[in-house]
């Protein structure tokens, strides 16, 4: 129970400065989120700016980012959490798998990543943080700093698979939750659409594109864009 709490309160913490979220330049308080201007957007369309999983802010969480190439396009996930995802859940194959660097912000081959699993910084989608340096010795620098243990990508991958369970399951409550009220939005402040959706991330972004609804704050587009992906 502890842990679900904790996970909660992570995605709740996610939830809500995704609600405050300003434009290009300004300066947020998550660790993993950056200006709009300092975040390389590796994917491409509509929904470039959101995670092909869950749905949430690219630049938001972008010191946990991964890319990938899936089914010959780019994918970029907000987590190593929605890369497993899509890997032991959808069953994809993705190449060419990369992740932010946190010294540089620049995209590397996972390969050539040291990752620090579970320091005291909060991390992305669950509760043991895990990020990515493209040195050792950044690395070690970041986990004496902060705590955690330094290990390559497979090592950060069977943590993440470890945690999946868990996490997956306080996430997708808090997700079904708050479906639930976008579709009262809908309902209230939106035209309605018979328009389908794969994912919270292409109903966020034909709803910004069509103009859709109306004096949608982030949090509420989130909410919006889940039930739109749902029913």
């Amino acid at each position: 129970m502890r842990r679900y709490m904790i996970v909660l309160l992570l995605f709740l913490t996610a939830i809500s400065m995704e609600a405050k979220m300003p434009g290009k330049g300004i300066q947020y308080q998550m660790f993993q989120s950056v200006p709009v201007d300092q975040a390389t957007l590796l994917q491409q369309g509509d929904a470039k700016m959101f995670c092909p999983q869950c749905g949430m802010n690219l630049p938001m969480f972008y010191k946990t980012n991964h890319a990938a190439e899936v089914d010959g396009k780019v994918k970029q996930y907000c987590s190593i959490h929605c890369l497993v995802e899509d890997i032991e859940k959808n069953h994809k194959k993705p190449v060419n798998i990369r992740v932010v660097d946190v010294t540089t912000l620049k995209f590397i081959p996972v390969e050539k990543a040291f990752y620090v699993v579970g320091s005291n910084v909060k991390g992305t989608m669950s509760m043991t943080s895990k990020y990515a340096f493209g040195t050792k010795e950044a690395a070690e620098q970041f986990a004496k700093e902060h705590g955690g243990k330094v290990t390559d990508y497979l090592g950060a991958y069977e943590e993440a698979k470890k945690d999946f369970v868990a996490d997956s399951a306080m996430i997708s409550k808090k997700q079904a939750m708050m479906a639930k009220k976008g579709a009262m939005l809908y309902a209230k402040k939106c035209q309605p659409t018979d328009a389908k959706f794969d994912s919270p991330a292409e109903a966020k972004a034909y709803v910004m594109k069509n103009g859709l609804c109306k004096g949608l704050n982030p949090k509420q587009l989130q909410a919006v864009g889940l039930f739109l992906s749902r029913r």
